[in-house]
């Protein structure tokens, strides 16, 4: 399997031989005309011998017979300088020896031994160079089939288009760079020309014959890969996006290789940027508190506030093996920190009752919940005890216990719910905001939109159904949301810790909702792939508890700018009658022990503004949105 780059290099050999020669007659020649030459002609012989027996030993010796040209770079050429500038100091030596003891005829010229330096670094050097000029030249004529433009010039882009042009394994021949650097514009990379700015796609796309694109851009945003993405799908030409620069580095992927959809990606506007330097103040040193700390929000949570250095972290949790998994994980990055795992259910009052009396937190993050709509529609008892009651526990275990803030995570469905889950949501919000307007503290609420990539959310699940060939199962084709990613909520909730004086509604600026079919088409491009040609789309039909579009505010609401511009604050009309609260939460305890849904939810609507409240057992489970 080896013998054609032997073979090539013996090829190499022989012409150093005659380069070799070429060079000691060109350093005499430099000097002399072609009479002297004559004279000199035996000189020349026992040079050229001489050069050939050293030199040849010395360039194999530093390895010139042993590398591939065609990838010379830099280091080559430093090689090569060291190579040659050593075998023409042998040769210098040998020959100043042998004119010593009279073994060359006398005259002979010393600054011949330089000139031959000088004519061997350009002729041994320019040769390996040519090589590799040549065989880039040959590829890139080569007729692979496919042309490919590249988006982005710079270090990954050059990266992609050496990769393409020094092998068949991807079928593409890169024809043309699109970059946004005014200087790079009309130059040429590796023989390929930038031929104009990522906003020239369309007309490069009309004017070239361009067979797939190749975004190399790896920190591109989403909209900006969407952008590409769509103006290829308009023309029929596939696009693929390019792993990142430490990734290849890293060795983790090649060249060759998709990179992984970004989740950002998904998001159809840039994440926000949450300024966090009020947090620190919030939990540096404090004793913190966070349930359903095994789950995609708890846990992420819990990683961000030990980044503050708070004394202890109680990480609560109802599954054993979620939590375990988060304790691994944190004293693994942070083993300075004092974590506390507790198997606990907050729908056991006595339970929390000993955990707040043991560790006696400050700051308490209440991410324990019921959040599956379809199947809360079904579980109308489970949701109520969970979601209300058991956040009734917390609040009163915190109250008793002088916890200082505490924040509840809800949802956008809490706004006039139709499901279950919203309902439920709604009156957890009730409660936090009553036992703030009682007390006084800082306890406050945060609504969430859907988390792209927490854990059974609409993204994992359009990827395994991708991932098995599809169908990709949506409810209904005008179905939208409001997404948001998993940083973003937790930086929300921090932020609305810090900021919280007490009985605020916090929710983060997601911009316009998305339509369920416009991402499940985006991640189906964004993995390599063509929505209904590759992967089909099916609908399912609206399940009971959900609606087209989820609302931020409802009639009796208006909201407030924070000191953070991306981060709102919900101003509400809306009264909460601490006695009717009370009446309320036991009756519904007491239908959810008794397992009435039908007269739990008719208590849910009659409690909440706008509720439209009701449970049938969904009709397909196939589809999480």
């Amino acid at each position: 399997m080896n013998s054609r780059p032997h073979l090539r290099n013996r090829f190499v050999l022989i012409g150093d031989v005659v380069l070799i020669i070429v060079s000691v007659l060109g350093s005499f020649a430099l000097r002399y005309d072609v009479g002297q030459m004559e004279f000199y002609l035996p000189a020349i012989q026992i040079m050229a011998g001489v050069a050939l027996l050293v030199k040849i030993p010395t360039y194999y010796f530093f390895g010139l017979y042993r590398r591939l040209w065609m990838y010379a770079s830099t280091n080559e050429l430093k090689l090569i300088a060291v190579a040659v500038s050593t075998a023409s100091v042998l040769t210098g030596g040998v020959m100043l020896a042998l004119i010593a003891a009279g073994r060359v005829q006398p005259g002979m010229p010393r600054t011949a031994l330089i000139i031959d330096w000088l004519f061997s670094l350009v002729l041994i050097g320019g040769s390996r160079f040519a090589l590799r000029i040549l065989s880039e030249q040959v590829a890139a004529r080569t007729d692979k089939g496919r042309r490919a433009l590249i988006i982005g010039a710079g270090d990954a882009g050059a990266l992609v288009a050496r990769e393409l042009q020094k092998t068949n394994q991807l079928d593409l021949n890169p024809i043309g760079f699109l970059d946004d650097d005014p200087a790079k514009q009309r130059h040429e990379i590796y023989g390929v020309r930038v031929i104009g700015k990522v906003t020239d796609l369309e007309t490069a796309l009309a004017n070239h014959r361009v067979d797939e694109v190749v975004i190399a851009i790896p920190s591109a945003p989403g909209r900006l890969v969407r952008q590409i993405t769509e103006a290829c799908r308009k023309r029929g030409i596939p696009s693929r996006t390019m792993p990142g620069m430490n990734e290849l580095i890293g060795g983790k992927v090649s060249v060759n290789r998709l990179r992984e959809v970004d989740i950002t990606d998904l998001l159809r506007r840039e994440p926000v940027n949450i300024d966090d330097r009020l947090v620190g103040s919030s939990l540096n040193g404090k004793r913190v508190l966070v349930t359903g700390a095994g789950g995609s929000i708890g846990r992420e949570l819990s990683r961000q506030i030990t980044r503050w250095a708070p004394s202890e972290l109680v990480l609560l949790g109802h599954g054993e093996n979620s939590i375990f998994e988060a304790l691994l994980e944190l004293r693994e990055d942070f083993p300075s920190i004092s974590l506390h795992p507790v198997i606990a259910d907050v729908r056991d009052a006595a339970r929390l009752e000993s955990v707040f009396a043991e560790y006696r937190p400050q700051v308490v993050f209440h991410a324990a919940a019921h959040k599956h709509v379809p199947l809360m529609e079904a579980n109308v008892a489970e949701a109520v005890t969970n979601n209300i009651l058991g956040t009734r526990n917390l609040v009163e275990t915190a109250n008793r216990h002088g916890v200082e803030r505490l924040v509840m995570i809800s949802t956008d469905k809490a706004i006039r719910p139709v499901s279950v889950m919203g309902a439920t949501k709604r009156m957890a919000e009730m409660i936090v905001l009553n036992a703030a307007h009682r007390t006084g503290r800082a306890y406050s609420v945060v609504r969430f939109g859907n988390v792209l990539g927490s854990r059974g959310s609409v993204v994992p699940r359009f990827k395994n159904q991708i991932a098995r060939g599809g169908p990709v199962t949506i409810t209904h084709p005008d179905m939208q949301r409001y997404f948001m990613i998993i940083p973003e909520a937790v930086h929300l909730v921090l932020q609305a810790a810090a900021m919280g004086a007490g009985g605020e509604v916090f929710f983060l600026n997601m911009g316009q909702p998305v339509r369920i079919l416009d991402l499940a088409e985006d991640l189906i491009r964004l993995s390599g792939l063509e929505p209904g040609r590759d992967i089909e789309i099916a609908f399912t039909g609206i399940r009971p508890g959900e609606k087209l579009t989820e609302e931020l505010l409802d009639d009796s609401m208006s909201f407030s700018r924070t000191a953070h511009p991306e981060i709102v604050r919900v101003e509400s009309d809306e009264a909460v009658e601490g006695a009717q609260l009370v009446a309320t939460l036991d009756e519904l305890a007491r239908l959810a022990e008794q397992n009435e849904p039908e007269t739990l939810l008719r208590v849910l609507e009659d409690v909440i503004p706008g509720a439209a409240v009701r449970s049938a057992p969904p009709p397909d489970l196939t589809s999480m949105v």
